[in-house]
């Protein structure tokens, strides 16, 4: 917002431009750009990949002023569209402070233009000007920066000329009032709030999702995550441009149930136990498991070749494991631990077991092979554990929602298929890399084009698929490359801010491959787990306890979250997984029992 003159100076002024025989602006010149000032926030304006938002200091003019970070491939641009008159000047320009900051107008019909300047650490105007087309009713202005450089300042930005409104024609709307929530279900909530007179359409603003277009002053809001508070804005619009949002109105989703399996604990401990192998952890006897573990995934269920489907699981051979249970005491130790509560699963796949259910054959012989194993054992459930090159999407299965990839709909019918044979106490886990799902935010298997790497996001029609019947996802955030979050920032592992930007994206939902019209819904708090390696020798990117103790904190209570900012806070957050419960052993049962520390185990 600019300040006004004082009354002197502006009189001053006004004598010297009369006595200067300068011409006065035209009776219906007018600034055109909405919020210009930033003094609503980002209200009427669009700032790519969320890269824009609002501060209160440096300013130019006002209390508020846009600061916008460019980030990887983004310039953090942020635009308007404003209605124009056809055939006529317009000045545009705005007060601005960085690096290098441009300021532009496309779709003016004629010539669009742009301008910039590097003014780090003060302020500087920008100013050009442009004539529209002799059929041209609206223009999009913008500021950005530029690639791999600082955040930048925008302030006061203004577009002087003919007001296409005049006497007569569209005035913008005003905020809507009235705005009401309440949640219909675990998933959704219900809005709505008072018509706006001359509105055409309205917005739901809800933070770090897409915003929501109707027609109607009401809409219902879909995908959220249960025992979790939203809070939502509305906008209304017409020709003549947006308002500002509506004061803001909040929500609650109730707990859901759903998922496969009940009995686990509201916080829980999930390892992996090295059982059919050994390596330099050591073998860990069944009945050797200490309490604290309350999910034991056997390691691994593996097949008898990458397409044949047939699952086989056989105990660590005695010349491998010198100490290994037999098999009648295997199976009595199983039955203990599930006395105690516990639930022991078969785990499929593995770094070296890859399986592809590339025909109904092999789908049906998974079911049969893995039915086999759970009976046998006397076992709770299954852990898909499926890496490398098992799953991958075929060139042209672009949507998540409705896969046509043999080995995706194999696995899905055949998941579907163990879970109808077993019954609502079916565990259902997996442990997929990040490369399979939150790559998904950038990438979706080979692209609408090819040329991708066909696995990337290659779980989430797998996930998507079962979200009713899974128990737990807990993706691996290690042995893994720097993955994009939400604030479009790329993040590394080793520290908290990985695990909080990967969990947050689980618990939030996000567009696939950035496609709004495709996002992949937020899971519930209590099927997510973070998985991480439990000592520095069982995986790249091990986290200390203090860091996973921040990432906790981060994402149950919204304290240590660092420089990231979560979508919410989940308290219902179901725990951690570990590779392994082997590995904890050998370093000490450093792992767990920080998660007995934290969540009073």
């Amino acid at each position: 917002m600019r300040r006004a003159l004082p009354l002197l100076t502006a009189a001053a002024l006004a004598v010297a431009g009369f006595l200067a025989a300068g011409p006065p602006a035209a009776a219906a010149d007018a600034d055109l750009v909405r919020n210009g000032g930033f003094e609503a926030g980002l209200a009427g304006w669009s700032c790519s990949g969320g890269s824009g938002t609002v501060v209160t200091t440096p300013v130019h003019g006002g209390s508020s002023a846009l600061r916008a970070t460019p980030a990887g491939q983004d310039n953090a641009r942020c635009s308007q569209t404003v209605t124009v008159a056809p055939d006529s000047t317009y000045t545009l320009g705005a007060w601005v402070q960085g690096a290098y900051v441009y300021l532009g107008a496309s779709g003016t019909g004629t010539t669009d233009v742009s301008t910039w300047t590097q003014t780090p650490g003060a302020w500087k105007q920008l100013t050009t000007t442009f004539r529209t087309g002799p059929s041209t009713t609206s223009v999009t202005v913008h500021t950005h920066g530029w690639y791999g450089q600082p955040a930048h300042l925008t302030d006061d930005l203004t577009l002087v000329g003919p007001d296409p409104g005049g006497p007569g024609g569209p005035q913008l709307p005003a905020a809507p009032t009235g705005l009401t929530a309440s949640a219909t279900s675990s998933t959704s909530v219900a809005l709505t709030w008072s018509a706006v007179p001359g509105a055409t359409s309205y917005t739901v603003h809800r933070d770090g999702a897409a915003p929501l277009s109707v027609t109607a002053a009401s809409a219902a809001v879909t995908g959220l995550t249960a025992a979790t508070t939203y809070t939502f804005r509305v906008s209304a619009a017409n020709a003549a441009g947006t308002s500002p949002q509506s004061a803001p109105a909040t929500a609650t989703t109730p707990g859901g149930g759903g998922g496969g399996g009940g009995g686990l604990p509201a916080h829980a401990l999930v390892g992996y136990l090295h059982a059919s192998f050994a390596n330099g952890s050591g073998y860990v006897r069944m009945a050797d498991v200490p309490a604290s573990w309350d999910v034991i995934n056997l390691a691994f269920g593996e097949p008898t070749s990458v397409t044949s489907g047939d699952i086989r699981f056989r105990l660590c051979p005695v010349a491998e494991c010198p100490n290994v249970e037999s098999e009648a005491e295997f199976k009595a130790a199983v039955k203990a631990k599930q006395a105690n509560g516990k639930k022991v699963l078969i785990s499929i796949g593995g770094q070296n077991g890859q399986v592809q259910l590339a025909s109904t054959a092999a789908r049906d012989t998974f079911v049969s092979s893995v039915s086999k194993i759970i009976d046998e054992y006397g076992l709770d459930g299954l852990d898909i554990d499926f890496e490398g090159h098992s799953l991958s999407l075929a060139t042209g299965d672009t949507d998540f929602r409705a896969p046509t990839t043999p080995v995706i709909v194999n696995l899905v019918s055949a998941v579907k298929t163990l879970k109808a044979k077993y019954g609502p106490g079916f565990v259902l886990t997996m442990a997929p890399e990040t490369f399979f799902v939150q790559l998904g935010y950038q990438y979706y298997g080979s692209g609408p084009w090819g040329g991708q790497d066909p696995r990337a996001g290659a779980y989430l029609p797998v996930i998507h698929a079962l979200r009713d019947d899974l128990t737990l996802l807990h993706v691996q955030d290690y042995n893994s490359g720097s993955i994009m979050g939400l604030d479009n920032q790329y993040h590394s592992m080793g520290g908290a801010d990985f695990h909080i930007a990967m969990t947050d994206m689980l618990l939030t939902g996000f567009p696939v491959a950035g496609n709004a019209a495709r996002v992949f819904p937020a899971l519930r708090p209590d099927q997510v787990a973070i998985g991480l390696p439990a000592t520095t020798d069982a995986g790249n990117g091990h986290t200390s306890p203090t860091e996973v103790t921040k990432a906790l904190n981060c994402l149950t209570k919204k304290t240590d979250c660092g420089t990231y900012r979560t979508h919410g806070t989940w308290p219902g957050l179901r725990g951690l997984m570990t590779w392994s419960i082997n590995w904890d052993r050998f370093g000490g049962w450093e792992f767990s029992r920080n998660f007995d520390a934290y969540f009073g185990g």
